[in-house]
């Protein structure tokens, strides 16, 4: 649910209660319950529309990488993609998702496999900020699950993992760099 529809819900509550006064049972008693839900989500779920973007909010606004959010979603990563960082993603794009086995990306999105989700989420970031400037062929580059994975470049292009950095975006904690493939190291 939207941050900003629940503050809307809760909003009318909390100001009957203070104009009018709560008793025991009344709606703060919900009210509650809802600040304390909303208190544990992280800093991922503050609206800000007036910062410049960081990592998930470029994932959020890209409709080329809904399926990569629906995953960042479901591994509950949310918070990870707005810390400080520096954080380089490697974001693959929905047909890159597309591309993988029939039934393989259903298969990750069920509740019991949230391990194995996040390991694949997370085999695309890389601990600080490697610009197109600082990926060098034959480098290899440490991701978060502890993998390293191989940078090539070749014919003007380049890959990591064998996937094609296809464009890159600068964000406020790192950045984001659109892939063609989906990384499964982390089913290995």
């Amino acid at each position: 649910m939207d941050t900003r529809l629940r503050i809307r819900r809760i909003g009318p509550a909390l100001a009957l209660c203070l104009l009018g006064g709560c008793t025991a049972g009344d709606s703060a008693e919900a009210t509650a319950e809802s600040f304390d839900a909303q208190s544990n989500r992280g800093q991922a779920f503050v609206v800000d529309e007036n910062s410049d973007p960081n990592i998930l909010n470029i994932a959020m606004g890209s409709a080329d990488h809904t399926t990569l959010v629906a995953a960042v979603q479901a591994a509950e990563l949310e918070n990870v993609l707005v810390n400080a960082g520096p954080l380089t993603v490697f974001a693959p794009t929905n047909e890159a998702f597309e591309a993988l086995p029939e039934g393989a990306l259903d298969n990750l999105l069920r509740p019991e496999n949230k391990q194995t989700l996040y390991n694949v989420v997370t085999s695309h970031a890389s601990p600080g900020k490697f610009t197109m400037e600082l990926l060098e062929d034959g480098m290899q580059l440490y991701q978060a699950t502890g993998h390293y994975i191989d940078v090539e470049v070749r014919d003007g292009a380049t890959f990591v993992n064998g996937a094609r950095i296809l464009a890159s975006v600068a964000a406020t904690n790192g950045v984001v760099h659109v892939v063609d493939q989906v990384f499964l190291i982390a089913l290995d």
